[in-house]
């Protein structure tokens, strides 16, 4: 036998730990943020597409997909205006912008304001915008009109 291989196989038997591949462990950790995204009828965005952007980044911190109750969890590890978009990818988009302060807790009166900002969605926003366009020229065609025929009323 080689010298070389006979070293290398005495190391093998008295250093075996060295040669493992490192093991795993896990833990059960507090706090964090939860985002609990639901349709306006309170069914749960199931399985929906999330992507969370830090502060003043560029790239995606985190990205997946809530779970069957529409949970996603992460944790901050920046201060600043965290951004939370959830798409169910069928035309319903959530989008969320979270402060964190450096203690790394999220105030609750900054949240309930983004939820409500977001109550509705940009395509339910933009048909009211219509309406509303459409409901003002009727008004006024309809007031034309009705002193038109007030008008030729008054004449006869």
């Amino acid at each position: 036998m080689k010298p070389k291989i006979a070293a290398i196989i005495v190391l093998i038997f008295i250093f075996p730990s060295s040669l493992h591949a490192h093991g795993v462990r896990g833990k059960v950790g507090k706090g964090g943020i939860v985002i609990i995204a639901e349709y306006d009828t309170g069914e749960p965005m199931s399985y929906a597409k999330v992507e969370i952007s830090a502060p003043n980044s560029k790239l995606p911190f985190q990205s997946g997909r809530t779970d069957r109750n529409g949970r996603f969890c992460f944790f901050p590890d920046t201060p600043g205006t965290w951004k939370v978009v959830v798409n169910d990818e069928i035309g319903h988009r959530l989008e969320l912008e979270i402060p964190v302060n450096k203690a790394m807790e999220v105030r609750e009166e900054a949240l309930t304001q983004s939820s409500i900002n977001n109550y509705l969605s940009r395509y339910t926003r933009a048909i009211m915008g219509i309406c509303i366009i459409f409901g003002f020229f009727g008004c006024l065609l309809g007031w034309r009109g009705y002193k038109k025929v007030r008008k030729k009323n008054s004449r006869t």
